[in-house]
């Protein structure tokens, strides 16, 4: 008996678990379904831009001339009206700057989350132009740098529309219209999209999953009378679209809003059906599965629908994305290599992604040299054993990792580095796993950057994600003290030649030792030389310390592949660290722990005129791995590229400046 009450249970506990797996599996199905309508880009005023992608899901449907999605099904009486906002919340162009940067102007009335306009710095957006398509063209709000940031201490005042600048890769006005951009051209937020845990996550998802809920309940039987299902544009402008097409529809007993409460002019009567969601109003509100399921139960039954089985979800076309043919000019290595650098997550002391996609990157012959020291740095040691130098770039990035678990799930997050907290409050973000004993790691979990319900200043005291999941649950998974927390990944083409990705620092630095080393005979070195990808510099030049330790009382010379966080932006003075981007690499010759003699000096410009590379001079602030190096006697000297946006999601770089750097690097190293 007491075997057969085991076995009872087991079957139980089997099948709950079961249960549980294909609800979990429905429900991020569902979730899926729902990210891709909050991703259909429909600014208000221009939601035909998203008719490509719904064409083909919404048999049916007419467009009338103010951009209204409208189906008629069944005839007679009641009239019934059900209708959900198909635009967001959105800007256009207001000015193009003399240095190519855009300006914005708000579409209709102020958004009700007080973070909307921040949330745009240092984050991507769309520009929809008359030749663009539904891809656009990507900008990067404009934000200071973070190593700038007692220049900014005064800077608390929330960020609005008037205070944002986005970068579109142009360096004039010029540049800005070759890529198509003119006065009005739509602008909206550019996100991922994002599922966690059967929820999606995004602008307007209640909203969203509101039109959602429509499209797919015009699809059922309208038992008795006519419903007139309406997917309204420019809701932000007053409901105007929809206030139109109740105009000329004429008559109707009833009008239900779906996802959103409010109505437009000459409305009535009306009632309005809101789903529950988190972080409401943000660029990170999210919906549960289930809560989209209770809002099409409500959708079918305010819009008089039955269906005859389980109602198939309707769900707009994939995005078709441009495509970007191979580069086949002179920085198609450069890109390449740092594009693949910056999408990797490495928060110390976590980089050994970071670590193992560099070792898998080195030419055959650095491969064959490289070591791994206790600390985790990568070490390739070449050349004849005389007069030794180092070279050293960092692999690890700013970021966060998990400092508590909350009961209801929520994690507090520990800073590691000076990353600009600003600019990841209200984002997706990842919990990363390290790796097991099969020797692979987890999938990452996502979720989200926790954003503040009100706002008066411009920073968070306190950050907080949140993954879907209480505590218990958490813990089962693996969630454990000191998991690394970062953001969404995906370094893209700005402009034509610069880049916008997270952890350009170091990342374009570690990208051009790699590019150097492949260009270096290493029979050709003149003297004992160091390539050193080092951990932990964002968390106090560990792993450059560690080397010293070892190698630093012999060194003649150590230089440094850093970023130079450039002025080069509408955010900061120009008394210092003005290093225009695209003009070359940067000789860092002051920062806050370094000063480069003119000795020093004169042997890299003396290199860079040899090998006919553009070179810039510069002081900034911040420090390098070359200062803990350097404090065992060897000088110290900085080479970098100009960054903008430092320690923020958005850094940008120019492909020119990091080709000409790997260039530099090599013309130093084989320098007699």
């Amino acid at each position: 008996m007491k075997n057969s009450s085991f076995f009872a249970a087991a079957l139980l506990v089997a099948l709950a678990s079961n249960a549980s797996a294909q609800g979990n599996a429905a429900d991020n199905q569902l979730a899926e379904t729902i990210s891709r309508w909050i991703t259909l880009p429909a600014p208000a005023g221009a939601e035909e831009i998203a008719a490509g992608r719904l064409s083909a899901a919404l048999p049916g449907f007419t467009r009338d001339a103010v951009g209204n999605l409208i189906r008629h099904v069944g005839s007679g009486s009641p009239r019934r009206v059900i209708a959900c906002a198909l635009d967001v919340s959105s800007y256009s162009v207001s000015e193009i700057t003399d240095d190519g940067y855009i300006r914005l102007h708000r579409a209709g009335g102020n958004p009700a989350f007080p973070l909307w306009d921040q949330a745009l710095e240092a984050q991507r957006v769309r520009i929809y132009t008359a030749r663009g398509g539904e891809n656009g063209v990507l900008g990067v709000g404009a934000i200071f740098n973070g190593h700038f940031a007692q220049q900014h201490r005064g800077d608390t005042t929330v960020v609005g529309v008037d205070q944002l600048w986005i970068d579109v890769g142009a360096s004039s006005r010029a540049d800005a219209e070759k890529l198509g951009i003119a006065l009005l051209d739509p602008v909206i937020a550019d996100r991922p999209a994002w599922t966690y845990e059967g929820y999606a996550a995004g602008p307007a998802a209640g909203a969203r999953a509101g039109c959602a809920a429509v499209a797919t309940a015009s699809q059922g039987t309208v038992t008795s009378g006519e419903t007139v299902f309406i997917l309204a544009a420019q809701h932000v402008m007053n409901w105007s679209g929809l206030s139109g097409a109740l105009a000329r529809l004429g008559h109707y007993d009833d009008l239900t809003l779906i996802g959103e409460a409010r109505g437009g002019r000459g409305a009535a009567p009306m009632k309005s059906i809101v789903p529950r969601t988190r972080f409401t109003g943000s660029l990170v509100e999210s919906i549960s599965a289930a809560e989209a399921r209770d809002l099409l139960a409500k959708t079918a039954t305010a819009a008089g629908v039955t269906f005859a089985s389980a109602p198939v979800w309707i769900m707009p076309a994939e995005p078709k994305h441009a495509s970007v043919a191979a580069r086949t000019d002179s920085y198609a290595a450069a890109e390449k290599q740092v594009t693949a650098l910056l999408d990797i997550a490495g928060v110390h002391p976590h980089e050994w992604r970071v670590s193992d996609a560099v070792r898998a990157a080195l030419p055959a012959w650095a491969r064959a040299k490289a070591t791994t020291d206790s600390a985790g740095n990568i070490i390739v040691e070449a050349g004849p054993d005389k007069d030794p130098v180092a070279f050293v770039a960092h692999v690890d990035e700013v970021g966060y990792t998990l400092d508590q678990i909350l009961p209801d799930g929520r994690v507090t997050l520990r800073v590691i580095g000076g990353s600009v907290s600003s600019a990841w409050e209200g984002e997706v973000a990842q919990l990363y796993f390290d790796k097991g004993t099969s020797g692979a790691a987890p999938d990452p979990l996502r979720g989200v950057f926790v954003p503040r319900d009100t706002a008066r200043v411009k920073a968070p005291r306190n950050m907080t994600a949140w993954f879907g999941l209480d505590s218990a649950a958490l813990v089962a998974r693996g969630v454990r003290t000191g998991a690394m927390i970062i953001g969404y990944k995906h370094a893209e083409r700005l402009g034509a030649l610069r880049l916008t990705g997270r952890s350009s620092d170091d990342r374009t630095g570690s990208a051009a030792l790699l590019l150097a080393v492949h260009s270096i005979d290493p029979a050709t070195l003149p003297r004992k030389t160091y390539f050193i990808w080092d951990v932990g510099e964002e968390a106090g030049l560990l792993g450059a310390q560690a080397f010293a330790k070892t190698h630093g009382t012999a060194l003649t010379r150590t230089y440094a592949i850093d970023t130079f966080v450039s002025s080069d932006t509408p955010l900061e003075l120009p008394t210092f660290a003005l290093a225009p981007l695209g003009k070359g690499p940067v000789l860092r010759g002051l920062d806050n722990s370094t000063v480069v003699s003119r000795a020093e000096r004169e042997r890299v410009i003396k290199a860079a005129k040899a090998a006919m590379i553009p070179l810039q001079f510069g002081a900034t602030q911040g420090s390098t791995d070359g200062s803990a190096i350097g404090a065992y006697g060897s000088p110290n000297i900085g080479l970098s590229w100009p960054g903008r946006y430092s320690h923020t999601p958005g850094e940008v770089l120019d492909l020119r400046d990091l080709d000409a750097l790997s260039k530099l690097v090599k013309a130093l190293a084989v320098a007699p």
